[in-house]
């Protein structure tokens, strides 16, 4: 199976990480992308962190019913901060025939060098990266070439639609009152207003 990971920590999930997941597939013809909520991320805190299983909930009621997505508790039932090559590590030992994608962002491209074992997150999976501007794929890939591994076939580009929707403005907007609809699914927003989460 051709697998994408979309990590993060999805506090909450909104609809530009489904379009991400929805690009990468349609793209790179994944045959699945699974959303993988971060239990204890390695490099921010979580801001008003409603808990990682209200997190892997959000998740579920993201992807609804669609069949191209599916949501992972690897990395809630494991102990410690979550590193991405622990996953890819733990995800190659359950399917050795899985072909892995890690789907990123540009920023988040640009700082693998300073990842936990860049070379060997290299190995384990293609690193797929979602770009809104062409021109800065060779600025990606320069601050790549010095890692083994970093060809053109294990570092892809697949273009992303600019949407700015980020979480934080998401929970910024929960806490003053103001309607979240449209940024997130309805299912989403249903929950967080349930449970109060994100309010002031």
């Amino acid at each position: 199976m051709k697998l994408g990971i979309l990590g993060g920590t999805f506090n909450p999930p909104h609809i530009g990480h489904l379009v991400c997941a929805q690009e990468a597939h349609a793209q790179l013809a994944l045959d699945r992308v699974v959303l993988m909520p971060a239990a204890e991320p390695p490099h921010k805190q979580v801001a008003a962190d409603p808990g990682a299983e209200a997190r892997h909930e959000l998740c579920r009621l993201a992807i609804g019913n669609d069949a191209r997505f599916a949501v992972s508790r690897l990395e809630l039932d494991r102990a410690g901060r979550s590193y991405t090559v622990d996953t890819l590590k733990a995800l190659h030992d359950q399917d050795p025939q899985d072909d892995l994608t890690f789907i990123v962002g540009g920023d988040m491209a640009r700082s693998l060098p300073t990842w936990r074992e860049p070379e060997a997150v290299l190995e384990l999976a293609t690193l797929a990266v979602a770009e809104r501007a062409g021109s800065e794929r060779e600025d990606i890939r320069g601050e790549l070439r010095a890692l083994r591994g970093a060809s053109a076939e294990r570092v892809r580009f697949f273009d992303m639609p600019r949407i700015d929707v980020s979480s934080s403005l998401v929970r910024e907007r929960v806490a003053t009152g103001r309607p979240i609809r449209y940024l997130v699914p309805d299912a989403v927003a249903d929950a967080i207003d349930r449970n109060d989460w994100y309010r002031a």
